[in-house]
This record gives C-alpha cells, structure tokens and sequence, in this order.
C-alpha cells in the first residue's frame, strides 16, 4: 500500500513533458553577467581579426539573423569564402559538441577555433593580447572583472564563452506547451504527431531538438559526398564517417535558414523534404511537409535576456 502511494505521489509531482522526448529549454540559466557583458563587446569588435575586418558577430547576427548570417558560407579575413554553413550561435551551451563534426568538445574550444582559422578571423594569442593591452577600454574593463593589470589570452575567451553561454531562447510556444501552459493548434500537434511518428525524433530530441548526437544524412538514400565535407570522416579517416555530422538543434529552425553543412538548402520545407528521402527513404506529401513546418514553427523561442535591453535602445 506505501508503495502505491508513493507512485501516486511521484506521478502528481513529475511534470508531463518529463515523458515526452523534447525537453523545455530552462527559463534561466546561472552566468556571470558582468563577464557576459564583456564577451558580447569583445564578440561585436573586429579587434580580434587580423585586418580588423570581422568579428565573431559577422558570422553569428545575434540580433536580426538569430545567431547566423544567412549565407551559405561566411565571409572572413581578406574576403576569403568558406566552405561550411555557420550553424547558429544560440543554444549551443546544451550542444555535447561543437562544430558540425564534434571537433570542438565544449564552447570554449569553439570560440578559439574561428580567431585562429586562417580562413575565418586569422589571429593568434600574442596579437589578441597586444591589441587589447594598447586598449585604455579593455585595461580598464578587464581591471575591474579580472583584477589583473595584464589582460591573458585566456580571459578573452573565457568572457565570450560566459556570453555564449548566456545565448539561450526559452518559452518556445513548444516549451510553453509541454509545460502545460498553451495548446498547441490542430495543424502543428498533427505536425508534431508525424514528426515522431515518421522517426525524426530518433536523432532530434532532448533540451535542444538535436545537437546530442553524430548521425548520417543518407543513411537510407545515399547523399552526395564530398573530400571537403566538415564531416566526423574529416577527423576519424574512416569510411563509416562520411557524411556524419553533430545533429543540428531545431530550435529557431525557421529563422536559421539556410540549411544543411553547406547551406545548400533555402526553405525549411525543401530541408524537410530532402531529410525524409535521404533517411526515412520515402516522400512526404504537401500536407505532411506543411504539418511539420507547423510544429517546427513553434520551437522558436525568445531572444535571449542578455541582447533584450539593447533591442529596446
């Protein structure tokens, strides 16, 4: 009888979308704001580019292109074009890896991957440190958070990290439903239906709809491969990692566009498409694809907290 009771008791106080493979984002997450507020200047300033012509932002628009840059490839140093879509910035704290191929195991291996990428923003440690130690802005700010006469190296990275951090975009109309709070509409509940139903769930799932897991695109129809890919084959050397990558989050889906490792792909409804005939291994039918655009739609959260006051001004 205790026994039951205690079930009882467990299943009036677990929350409903404990069951549901889709997690809620937090509503707050612990950061150190002073540390954030100094990571966003350093995020915004072409100072830590080699010929001072991009900053981490121009790759990842935190304010108008939702931690994008709406581009194919991004444009760095000199003009140089890249080969690989920039995935967007937001919500990559609850990523297990970074990159589209994992190479990076936390956020602050990822920001250092962009400032030394010849390619990309093409500095190295001694230049970042003597720019910002010429900087009357930077001493004074680093003064005051780091309480070092010196600005290192490493506390550039670990202030855009605490920003980074601090990219997070709750109370999707999704997550505001799974805590019982709205309902979602006959479309986009039908639409989450087949999401499941056909099995896309199986790789986009938890706190970030994806970005929990390496996985391959053709792993039903084969999907075009190329030596350049920044797939897991590039790191591993082995054939069973060609065109495997990080899982990307579905979270701001329909702002992040466009889509896939190279961009290659303009709407959500032909990514749609093209994912259910390369890995379920059939086509879905217009409405099937409108459904699931529907419930995509409604993963789109807030901005994050930290960007809203300079919204408003």
């Amino acid at each position: 009888m205790v026994n039951i009771i205690i079930g009882l008791i467990l299943v009036v106080f677990i929350p409903a979308y404990s069951i549901e493979p889709i997690q809620p984002i937090p509503q707050k997450i612990d950061y150190d704001r002073e540390k954030a507020e100094l990571g966003k200047i350093l995020f915004h300033d072409p100072i830590l580019s080699r010929d001072r012509s991009v900053s981490c932002a121009s790759c990842h628009d935190v304010y108008e292109k939702w931690g994008t840059d709406h581009r194919k490839a991004s444009v760095g140093v000199g003009g140089k074009v890249g080969t690989v879509n920039a995935p967007t910035v937001f919500n990559t704290f609850f990523n297990f890896r970074q990159f589209w191929n994992g190479r990076a195991k936390n956020l602050k291996e990822q920001v250092e991957g962009p400032i030394h990428n010849p390619i990309e923003m093409g500095m190295n440690k001694e230049e970042i440190e003597r720019r910002l130690n010429e900087t009357p802005f930077y001493k004074k700010m680093f003064k005051k958070i780091y309480k070092s006469d010196r600005i290192e190296y490493e506390m550039v990275i670990d202030a855009i990290v605490e920003f980074e951090k601090a990219l997070i975009t709750p109370n999707s109309k999704f997550d505001r439903y799974l805590r019982g709070e709205v309902q979602l509409t006959k479309e986009e509940k039908e639409g989450y239906m087949l999401f499941k139903k056909f099995g896309c769930i199986t790789c986009h799932n938890g706190i970030n709809v994806g970005g929990n897991s390496f996985q391959k695109i053709g792993a039903i129809k084969p999907y075009p491969w190329s030596p350049e890919n920044p797939d897991r084959y590039k790191l591993t050397r082995r054939d069973f990692d060609k065109n495997r990558y990080k899982v990307p989050s579905l979270r701001n889906i329909e702002c992040t566009y466009p889509y896939f490792h190279d961009g290659s792909i303009e709407t959500l409804e032909d990514a749609i498409r093209t994912m259910a005939y390369h890995n379920l291994g059939f086509k879905l039918n217009e409405e099937e694809v409108r459904k699931i655009v529907a419930f995509l739609k409604t993963l789109t959260g807030e901005l994050p907290e930290i960007l809203k006051k300079d919204l408003k001004e």
